[in-house]
């Protein structure tokens, strides 16, 4: 970064068809690796140079270049890139620009009052943007950022003794993170009680999950946000009100300053009405440059406002569904490619997996669709056998709406990004 150029993190982890296929598209010639990971770098590809990074630390720095390199730079040239999954089997690299996160942290940081006291235990892997608000909010105010080791998310005990052990104090976290230690009844065992913020994202939260969270944790606050990678980081979040019981659904809340969310209807018609179910849009300085070195995706996502013909206004269309509540705050509704068609009837699968989460017995419900088959299939952790979720369901679900087959699993296989791995569920029907 400081050499004029933006970093792209290769998760060494990854398959190395995948990893290569991200070389491939970035264009990249240079790896930096530790010790560790510099074995698996080399193999990757014959036109990448890799480097130790220990090696370049030992090397004299051209103070000269770097100044000219600087005084040139502008706060629209891209800071990094982040590859996430592309419906064409090509990983796409979310391009994001120095004024954007500089925008946005300023505004993070502020809003949920992240200050040099505070010790940022990171949990996101650092190709996943969610750690990006661990990195900056960690620079910008000088708060200490604790990396956690990986490991350590298989054994939510151990965890907690980390966080405990290292005085956390801001979990940023997926929402499958969080889980993962209530699900086990972590909190049984040992309460961070240093940690007075919670910010979670990624995926809709199970309200009893949460609220083991509340009981535990009860002086701390609690944000939910949304946004995908493509408006760097968050465009909404929503403080929880710890005197409502949120019943229906925590909301995803309001925008951030300087974002504008709205929703459009299939026809770029503004949806003004509330809970009229729309596309969520997002307009401002937050939204990233498109996806590097694939134009065609870039204008299938990022296109001018329909509703303005006046002068440039670029949005992001998320592929996400939303509604306006009587509380005027934004309510998520699922995925636009999680709309299923089944039994001649549009579902939402979120929609059934709420119901699902509802029951008390359930720990976490997930389902996923066999377009193939036309078969709806529900996984759950949870102590109740299938055939009595099943009869529960149909006390609150019509008959098209209960899935085919239900399954009881110990846990759910996670992404690289730690939230539900459906493709693989699916594997499991």
């Amino acid at each position: 970064m400081y050499a004029g150029g933006f970093y792209v993190y290769l998760n060494p982890d990854l398959p190395a068809s995948r990893l290569q296929k991200i070389i491939k598209i970035a264009n990249i010639k240079t790896v930096m690796a530790n010790d560790n990971s510099f074995e698996i770098a080399s193999q990757l590809s014959s036109d990448v140079r890799v480097l130790k990074i220990d090696s370049i630390s030992n090397e004299s720095i051209d103070e000269t270049r770097l100044l000219t390199i600087r005084k040139k730079a502008l706060d629209v040239h891209p800071l990094y890139a982040n590859f996430t999954s592309g419906s064409t089997g090509e990983p796409k690299g979310v391009l994001v620009s120095h004024r954007s996160v500089i925008d946005f942290i300023d505004i993070f940081d502020e809003q949920f009052s992240i200050t040099k006291e505070d010790i940022i235990a990171n949990q996101a892997p650092f190709d996943f943007d969610v750690s990006v608000k661990d990195i900056y909010s960690f620079i910008k105010t000088g708060a200490t950022l604790l990396i956690v080791p990986k490991k350590l998310f298989s054994s939510p005990a151990k965890l907690l003794d980390y966080l405990c052990d290292n005085n956390a104090t801001t979990l940023i976290w997926a929402v499958s993170a969080l889980c993962l230690i209530t699900t086990f009844h972590g909190l049984d065992y040992k309460v961070p009680e240093k940690v007075d913020k919670i910010l979670f994202s990624g995926e809709v939260m199970p309200l009893k999950h949460i609220k083991q969270w509340v009981e535990h944790l009860p002086d701390a606050i609690f944000v939910n946000l949304y946004g995908p990678t493509e408006i760097t980081c968050n465009c909404t979040y929503h403080v929880l009100d710890k005197s409502l019981n949120y019943e229906k659904q925590i909301p995803i809340g309001k925008p951030f300053d300087n974002e504008e969310v709205f929703l459009l209807d299939d026809n770029n018609n503004l949806i003004t009405v509330e809970e009229k179910v729309g596309e969520i849009c997002v307009k401002g300085t937050a939204l990233s440059l498109g996806y590097y070195n694939n134009q065609e995706q870039t204008n299938k996502y990022f296109m001018q406002n329909p509703l303005n013909d006046k002068y440039i206004d670029m949005i992001y269309k998320t592929g996400d569904l939303g509604y306006i509540g009587k509380d005027g705050e934004f309510y998520f509704s699922g995925r636009k490619d999680f709309q299923i068609k089944h039994m001649g009837h549009r579902i939402e699968l979120e929609e059934i997996e709420l119901e699902i989460n509802k029951e008390e017995k359930i720990e976490r419900a997930c389902c996923v669709y066999d377009s193939e088959k036309s078969r709806l299939y529900g996984f759950y952790i949870g102590k109740i056998e299938p055939k009595e979720l099943h009869e529960k369901l149909k006390a609150k679900l019509p008959v098209f709406m209960i899935p085919n087959s239900l399954k009881q699993i110990d846990e759910f296989p996670l992404n690289k990004n730690g939230k539900i791995n459906r493709k693989e569920l699916l594997l499991r029907k």
